[in-house]
């Protein structure tokens, strides 16, 4: 499928959108209800994504998508007025968004699933399971990837700050599996498990990292969604507990712990 050529602004700092925009005729194609405005002309449809291919197709791609993480759904945004036009899509959470030119990547790049923004129309998003089976089974995050596939523009979010990495042939980095965030296809990537039974019982980053192996594009992220997630249940069940005590908050809590002993 031929890709739309689209022009982009990426706006803000730490909580950054991507604002597209659009000659008559061109579109974009977004993860459900990443929309945040646009303007007038733009025309919304929501389908599987499955177009010239039957409903047993959309649906297939519907199903692929929920397996990254994504949802069943997919929109696209086209531009039906005159001039420009113009649709911003915001990330769920505080990150930074990675404008990815496929064209220069080699038609192919590999992200973490839930990362995928929008894309211009002719991009696809496929599912791109791990190559090895120490990766699958141990990788936790990084057992089932994206693959964005075409030559032309895609957007992924991914959470805290960024760090770019480019891997010299047979250079090494160790990573957090949380931490990976997209990476080229010429990078070998595998799971370590981490040595010695201190630091795998008490070292708190995990029991396995990931390794990877250039030549290579490599973009990491500092605050994985997993990671902020775990600190919100962890602060929300201390006040839970907290509260149905009535011990005072927090403080009320570890000391009700202490005395049970919980």
């Amino acid at each position: 499928m031929a890709v739309d050529v689209i022009d982009y602004k990426i706006i803000g700092d730490d909580m950054q959108i991507v604002e597209v925009e659009l000659d008559p005729g061109e579109s974009v194609r977004a993860e459900a209800g990443a929309m945040m405005y646009m303007g007038p002309g733009i025309d919304m449809q929501t389908s599987t994504g499955g177009s010239g291919g039957g409903l047993l197709k959309g649906f297939g791609k519907g199903l692929k998508r929920m397996l990254t993480g994504e949802s069943f759904f997919i929109t696209s945004f086209t531009h039906k007025g005159k001039g420009k036009g113009h649709v911003a899509f915001g990330a769920p959470y505080p990150g930074k968004v990675i404008p990815l030119d496929l064209s220069e990547l080699g038609g192919r790049f590999l992200c973490q699933k839930d990362a995928f923004l929008c894309a211009a129309k002719g991009i696809e998003v496929e599912v791109a399971l791990t190559r090895k089976l120490g990766a699958g089974i141990f990788g936790g995050e990084g057992f089932i990837l994206q693959r964005l596939q075409g030559d032309g523009m895609a957007f992924v979010h991914v959470g805290g700050t960024v760090v770019k990495k480019e891997l010299a042939p047979g250079e090494t980095l160790r990573v957090d599996t949380g931490c990976l965030a997209a990476f080229s296809e010429s990078v070998d990537y595998n799971i370590e498990m981490v040595g010695g039974f201190k630091n795998a019982l008490f070292g708190g980053e995990g029991l396995f990292l990931a390794t990877l192996r250039g030549p290579g594009l490599v973009y990491l992220q500092s605050l994985p969604f997993s990671r902020l997630a775990d600190r919100i249940v962890a602060a929300s069940s201390y006040k839970q507990r907290g509260e149905t005590r009535g011990a005072g908050g927090l403080g009320g809590s570890l000391i009700g712990d202490l005395i049970s002993g919980d």
